[in-house]
This record gives C-alpha cells, sequence and structure tokens, in this order.
C-alpha cells in the first residue's frame, strides 16, 4: 500500500509585490517625464529606478518560488520542488538532519548521500503583537517528526538552540 502525503507552504501576501512594482513604475514614469522635457536625470532618481526594478524582481521571483513548492511523502522517501529544482530522497538515503532555531519557524535541512534540501516550519510575523504574516510550512514539525520516525535518526547533540539528528 502506498500512501502519499502533499504538504504546501503558507503563502505570503502578495500585498508586498504590489508597492514594489508600483514604486518602480512611479520612479520610471518621473524618469520619463524628465527625459521628455530635456531635465537632467539625477543619479539618486537612476539608482532608486533600478533597486526598485531589482527588489520588485527578486520578490516576484521569490512568490513564484514559494508558490510552486511543495514536499511529497510516501512510503520509500521524500520528495521536495519549489520550482527551480525538484529532490527526491530515499528513507535509506537520509543521513543527517539539521534543526537550526530561528524567530520565524525552524529551518531544517535534510541530507542524504547526495541530495539535500531545506524548509521552514509555521513561523509568524508579529508587529506590535499582531500577528502580520505566516511563513514555512503549517505542518513543518508534523513532516520533520514523520522524517525522523521514517529515518531511525537520532538526536547527536545540540549546537546552542540547533539540533542534529544522524543515524547512532
Amino acid at each position: 500500500m502506498n500512501t502519499k502525503q502533499v504538504y504546501y507552504p503558507e503563502l505570503i501576501s502578495r500585498k508586498g509585490e504590489l508597492i514594489a512594482w508600483s514604486s518602480f513604475l512611479m520612479a520610471s514614469i518621473t524618469w520619463l517625464i524628465l527625459s521628455l522635457y530635456g531635465a537632467p536625470i539625477h543619479t539618486g532618481l537612476r539608482f532608486l529606478t533600478y533597486f526598485l526594478l531589482g527588489s520588485s524582481l527578486m520578490i516576484s521571483f521569490g512568490n513564484w518560488m514559494d508558490r510552486k513548492t511543495n514536499l511529497e511523502i510516501d512510503d520509500e522517501g521524500i520528495s521536495f520542488q519549489n520550482g527551480l529544482r525538484k529532490v527526491r530522497i530515499e528513507w535509506n538515503d537520509i543521513q543527517q538532519i539539521d534543526v537550526y532555531s530561528s524567530r520565524w519557524g525552524n529551518k531544517v535541512r535534510v541530507s542524504g548521500t547526495e541530495h539535500r534540501f531545506d524548509f521552514r516550519t509555521l513561523g509568524e510575523v508579529n508587529l506590535r503583537g499582531k500577528e502580520k504574516g505566516r511563513m514555512g510550512f503549517e505542518k513543518g514539525e508534523e513532516i520533520l517528526k514523520i522524517i525522523i520516525e521514517r529515518t531511525g535518526l537520532k538526536r547527536i547533540g545540540k549546537a546552542g538552540s540547533n539540533e542534529i539528528y544522524k543515524h547512532p
């Protein structure tokens, strides 16, 4: 019997992406208007426009990757994909798990004999005591527990607030 579970990360609001592209558009329009009137274009405006373009592209790329990310767990192993790469690791090939504590969900690194991938457990972004967003996998702790159980890895140590799991 082959059971497969698919997990998806929480998706971040696209509001920041909209703000970034709107800011780039305003800077570009300002540059265009100044150019049409033959006015000199200040170096600061050039820098700001290029900076906003780069920021907008990176935010859009990050959002695209988040929307393409998933983890699949089945009887034979675990698969991770994020739009750029697809990694499949069989249970017996997983050599180590590193769990790095962080403010916005723990970062988990799963290392196999040939491949590795990272994912985040659920993290909540709070501002002045109010939740502003969530990131990572809502069931990230459950995913970590399943991986540890299926591989038989044991916690061999702690480095500060980080944990390391390996074969005994």
